[in-house]
């Protein structure tokens, strides 16, 4: 197993918990219960992580947090600014 293998591993598994973890608070904000809430900055911390696009699926597969500006434009310039850096990576990578 090479470090490319090991990294892709690692931004997959940061996408299925950014994920995931929208998942959990849409049906927290559902049933009003405000105690398991994810912070707006746990959100975009797992986002800025790595997370990007499993925020953006999740906001688009569950309908969440998308009449948030800030949420929309944000997570997709992450999103973005991941893609650019993936590519750059790959770039030193494969020298």
């Amino acid at each position: 197993m090479n470090l490319e293998h090991i990294l892709v591993g690692i931004m997959v598994i940061i996408n299925l918990v950014a994920f995931l973890l929208m998942a959990s608070d849409k049906r927290a904000s559902i049933h009003g219960n405000n105690r398991k809430r994810a912070p707006e900055g746990k959100l975009f911390f797992w986002a800025i992580i790595g997370g990007g696009v499993g925020v953006y699926l999740g906001m688009l597969a569950f309908r969440h947090k998308t009449k948030k500006w800030y949420f929309q434009v944000g997570i997709l310039l992450l999103v973005v600014q991941q893609v650019i850096a993936i590519y750059y990576v790959q770039l030193i990578l494969n020298g």
